[in-house]
């Protein structure tokens, strides 16, 4: 009895002890050279630093960080941490640790320089699919992760959220993943005033170094490539502090700098899909004369559980200074893919297909990126749609609508 006793003693110990060791760790870029680590514990007392180096178990760095919590309903939340680690080498592996306590994580920053390979899929959740998805994205050899809105389901269970942090922590501890909201992230009811108080406590992006008031639409850069996150469930029109950074963040970027230029967002302007069909045309009416102007190469988004890619297409018609607009909604998802699809094929349509999946988009110099579309179902070397796309400021675009963006941009 008494073996048995001691036992048990030890046991809850040890599970208290590791009650109180970071969990749901995962990593996004923050700035020029920097890198925010977010991680959550049980234990309310646990510090907010991180250590980090260059060799394994040696750490030669140390950043203090902030912390959060927050109450929905009956629930509430574990310690949130985040802290801010840099500033980092380029294209370097580092081995860090947070709060002094728990596993070594290990993390690789992106290169500089071109080439530079994203992973993309929207709308994840937690299902059998989600692994596969993420399985396949573990064998892609990328940088950094795009998630178009739509992360883990939850729609007011709060603790789904614990569990998608803990689904992808293995990815998101060693790559950054740079997320947007979706409508699943809207955990609307009543009392609340916070809609997005899971999200944006547990998924901080770097808005604040984008000069964004909001964590639900920012920017950044990486590898020669600016990357606009915008918000579709933020106020879009053309009076709204969203639409006025979106215009002061366009009127920043160098091309010369950065001659690629990619926005996401959650609910697609383009799409063929008869589900969620128009629901992106109001934010679509506002903000595309912005992003023709700035000659975007390409949009992202998600929401339509499942797959599609446009030409070169602006107001709705082929344009060979329009962005390319890919709806990648099929990460994994509990409710399932949207098989049907308006007939005839529209003609800015190029590719589309009602199936789980990812995409990787390597874009290997300034005027060159390869686009590939891999299924679960097949090995993720298997290339289900793909396609070469040439950077709109190597094909003249940028430099003949040079005079319109300036319009644009000083218009009130």
């Amino acid at each position: 009895m008494i073996e048995r006793k001691i036992e048990a003693e030890v046991h809850c110990c040890l599970s208290q002890a590791h009650s109180s060791y970071p969990q749901q760790v995962h990593i996004s870029l923050a700035g020029d050279k920097h890198m925010r680590v977010t991680w959550i514990t049980d234990d309310k007392h646990s510090p907010s630093y991180v250590e980090y180096g260059t060799l394994p178990g040696r750490y030669d760095s140390i950043a203090e960080g902030e912390c959060t919590s927050y109450n929905y309903l009956l629930y509430s939340s574990g310690k949130i941490h985040h802290a801010v680690i840099g500033p980092l080498e380029d294209n370097t592996v580092y081995f860090y640790r947070c709060g002094g306590k728990g596993p070594e994580f290990e993390l690789k920053t992106p290169p500089a320089q071109f080439p530079i390979t994203f992973a993309v899929a929207g709308d994840l959740g937690q299902t059998g699919w989600t692994k596969s998805t993420l399985a396949h994205i573990d064998q892609c050899k990328y940088d950094v992760y795009l998630l178009p809105g739509d992360l883990s389901y939850a729609d007011c269970m709060q603790h789904l959220w614990d569990n998608f942090g803990k689904l992808v922590e293995p990815l998101a501890s060693t790559r950054p993943w740079m997320v947007t909201e979706g409508n699943h992230e809207e955990e609307n009811i009543l009392l609340l005033t916070d809609e997005f108080v899971s999200y944006n406590s547990r998924w901080k992006m770097p808005y604040e170094e984008s000069g964004s008031t909001s964590n639900l639409y920012y920017s950044f850069e990486v590898a020669g490539v600016h990357v606009i996150m915008l918000g579709s469930y933020a106020d879009y029109d053309v009076y709204s502090e969203q639409y006025r950074w979106l215009k002061e963040d366009l009127s920043k970027v160098d091309r010369k700098r950065t001659p690629w230029l990619l926005v996401l967002f959650h609910v697609p302007w383009y799409n063929s899909n008869k589900a969620h069909q128009g629901a992106g045309d109001d934010m679509m009416a506002a903000m595309e004369p912005l992003l023709y102007a700035a000659s975007v190469d390409l949009v992202i988004a998600g929401h339509v559980h499942a797959y599609e890619r446009s030409k070169r297409v602006y107001n709705g018609r082929l344009d060979p200074c329009g962005a390319v607009h890919i709806t990648i909604g099929d990460g994994g998802n509990r409710e399932g893919l949207a098989h049907k699809y308006i007939n005839p094929q529209p003609k800015w349509s190029e590719f589309r297909e009602a199936s789980f999946g990812h995409g990787e988009l390597k874009i290997v110099n300034s005027t060159h990126t390869f686009w590939s579309w891999h299924r679960n179902d097949d090995d993720e070397p298997v290339k289900a749609d793909d396609i070469w796309i040439t950077s709109l400021a190597s094909s003249g675009c940028v430099d003949q609508k040079t005079h319109e963006l300036r319009s644009t941009l000083l218009t009130p």
